[in-house]
């Protein structure tokens, strides 16, 4: 009799739960293999969150030590070798390019368990930007048996670092399989709203002080130009970012400034937006599919996919740059029309699909 493949899916963080839920989800229908959740614990009460609203509950949840990251990763480290000693594993999952990714990723290859990454290929090749997330990405590439890119661009970067073709399965990005999921069971829809929503997201630490700050006066200035504008901003926690919009954008009548979203909060703001302005790696994946178009505020994006389309354009932090762009799509409704994605440039929605097949021919023997 034929022993099933065992396969542990590591993560620790609130983006990691959304892209590995469905992957899970769809493993734990399959009768070829058994899976395990394992949590690292990296986000405790979000991950909490994201975890009751995906209906998965850990196998094995870790300790998390210390408030620094080096505390957390060197107790995390010790726990994961435990895990991976413990079992014979087919295959460790990893996601993207986090702490808990590159740690559970170094954890296996010393085990010398295959690592299965899913969004593997996104590059910017500037190791500051993001940091420290480029850098992680990049180095579990090294390590990594089987790489699920989500798009082709992925693929091609991976190919030029000289990755084995054979061991690249371009799958499509799970993010999308995460929202067609949640739009199903919590029945997520365009709400009809008078004027028109722009939602703002600004939170990464390349962008901390000066370049939030031109931001939100360009923000405040459309928001007083524009009476029917309403501008929706989920302020990220850091005091660092809070002490940077609270004053510009507190006061005025038709800005809206909350806490920060939980993951369904967000899939409805992006559903009910007219515009999004974001400095998010995921919400620029997330909006295609609520045909939603995006102005990035950053320099570069490692998800050139949706500018390629055309439904996404990184202007930067530039306040000129972002009163000139949003006026422009404002007064032109052709130029906006062409901005609105039909179809999400990212991902189907079958992703895991493909993960689940590519893993059962490989590992099911």
């Amino acid at each position: 009799m034929l022993t099933k493949p065992k396969i542990l899916i590591v993560c620790g963080t609130r983006p990691e739960i959304i892209k590995l839920a469905p992957v899970y989800h769809f493993l734990r229908r399959q009768t070829w293999c058994e899976v395990q959740w394992l949590h690292t614990g990296q986000h405790q009460e979000m991950a909490e969150q994201i975890l009751a609203c995906f209906d998965i509950t850990p196998d094995i949840v870790l300790s998390r030590a210390g408030s620094s990251l080096s505390e957390f990763s060197i107790a995390c480290r010790q726990q994961l070798d435990v895990v991976m000693e413990s079992n014979t594993w087919g295959a460790v999952i990893v996601q993207g390019d986090t702490e808990s990714a590159f740690l559970g990723g170094l954890s296996a290859f010393y085990q010398r368990i295959p690592i299965a990454h899913v969004e593997a290929g996104l590059r910017t090749y500037d190791l500051t930007r993001p940091f420290p997330e480029e850098g992680l990405r990049q180095m579990l590439s090294r390590i990594t048996h089987f790489h699920f890119p989500p798009t082709e661009g992925g693929k091609n970067a991976l190919i030029k670092e000289a990755i084995p073709v054979k061991n690249i399965y371009v799958t499509g990005n799970t993010v999308v399989d995460a929202q067609k999921w949640v739009i199903k069971k919590y029945n997520i829809y365009k709400a009809i709203t008078s004027g028109r929503n722009i939602l703002v997201t600004m939170h990464r630490r390349e962008n901390w002080g000066s370049d939030i700050e031109e931001a939100c006066m360009a923000i405040a200035s459309l928001a007083k130009t524009h009476a029917d504008l309403k501008v929706i901003f989920p302020v990220h926690l850091n005091p660092i970012v809070q002490k940077s919009v609270d004053p510009i954008l507190g006061g005025l009548a038709n800005v809206t400034l909350t806490r920060p979203f939980g993951y369904l909060e967000m899939q409805q703001a992006i559903a009910n937006a007219w515009l999004i302005l974001t400095d998010s790696g995921g919400i620029q994946e997330e909006a295609p599919t609520f045909h939603v178009p995006v102005l990035v505020l950053r320099r570069e994006t490692e998800r050139p996919e949706a500018v390629h389309a055309g439904c996404a354009k990184i202007i930067g932090t530039s306040g000129a740059a972002i009163i000139d762009e949003v006026n422009a799509l404002w007064k032109d409704a052709g130029l906006y029309e062409s901005m609105k994605p039909s179809s999400n440039p990212f991902g189907d929605g079958h992703a895991s699909e493909r993960i689940s097949e590519v893993l059962k021919s490989q590992l099911s023997h």
